[in-house]
Formats: C-alpha cells, structure tokens, sequence
C-alpha cells in the first residue's frame, strides 16, 4: 500500500525539486513541467522521446523512494499491530513524504543542522519510534483509541478502613 500519491508529491515538494533530485547527476535535470505531467499523468505528447524517457526514469526513482519509506513506515506501524490502515491518517502521509525527500536527497552535500530535509526526517523518525512505543497517537485513526473496549481501564482497591461513620465517634 502506498502512503502518498504523486499528486501529493507533485503539491509537496514539487515537480521542480522532484526533477532534480530524482534525476541521475550525469544527466540534465528533467524539466520541472514535464515532472509535473509525469506525476499528475498530463499529456506529455509535446516532449521528446528522449525527455519522456528521462522522466519515467526519474519518476521510477521516486517510486522506489517511497517504496523505501513505506518499508521503514510498516516496520515501526508493524510493532503495535496498526497494518494494514485504511484509510490512511495525514500524519502517515507526511512521515511518507518527508522520509521520500530524504532518500531523493541523502547524496547532497548540506549542513544537517540546518537543513530542512534532514530536520523533517529526524522528526518522522522520532515520531514513528513514538508511535512504535506506544507514547504517540495516530490520531482518529488510530485503531487502539477507534475500539475504547481495547482500552479497558478498571480500578479496584480493598474496602475502606475508616468510614465516615466510624471516625464519627471521634468528634
């Protein structure tokens, strides 16, 4: 099951960073209207053979990313039982797209304290490890808070020692 579109993609990050990122280094960046209609599925009968190519390759790219991203999502969702989701929640969508982004761009020379790409895939995989743990919802699609009887919580103590009635005398 896949955790985000390319219409998502397409919206956020963008067509443009999308070609360039996905597009090998050796090779031009594929142009960022062309990615659009590749990810949107637009006619794209006025590119050339060769463009059309070097799209489909590019968006063969961003397939496996977020196939990559769907494996590490599943492995952490997998541990309290959440698989399959349907539908799926926005924040599984968002950890897709920000761990998709990072696999695009993993080979870029960049500081990592100060690059959004790499800040938005520490907070997706933090928040799965939470979530993992049990510490982070998924919100209303959570399964455990969708069946409250999953969540039974029941308080039991031993009867009470002084009543009322028996510190009554004491007055």
């Amino acid at each position: 099951m896949s955790y985000i579109t390319h219409a998502q993609l397409a919206e956020r990050p963008g067509a443009k960073e999308l070609a360039e990122a996905a597009t090998p280094a050796h090779l031009r960046a594929t142009p960022p209207e062309l990615m659009e209609a590749a990810l949107t599925g637009a006619d794209r009968s006025s590119w050339t053979a060769d463009e059309n190519a070097r799209a489909d390759e590019a968006l063969a790219r961003i397939d496996d990313a977020v196939k990559d991203a769907a494996a590490v999502i599943d492995g952490f969702l997998a541990k309290r039982g959440y698989l399959p989701l349907d539908p799926v929640p926005d924040m599984v969508t968002v950890w897709c797209r920000a761990i998709t982004r990072y696999n695009l761009h993993q080979h870029r020379v960049s500081n990592e304290g100060t690059d959004p790409i790499v800040r938005d895939y520490r907070d997706a995989m933090k928040l799965l490890q939470l979530t993992a743990d049990g510490k982070f919802s998924l919100g209303v699609y959570d399964p455990v808070q969708a069946s409250p009887s999953a969540i039974d919580v029941r308080f039991d103590a031993s009867p009470s020692v002084f009543s009322r009635k028996e510190l009554k005398a004491f007055r």
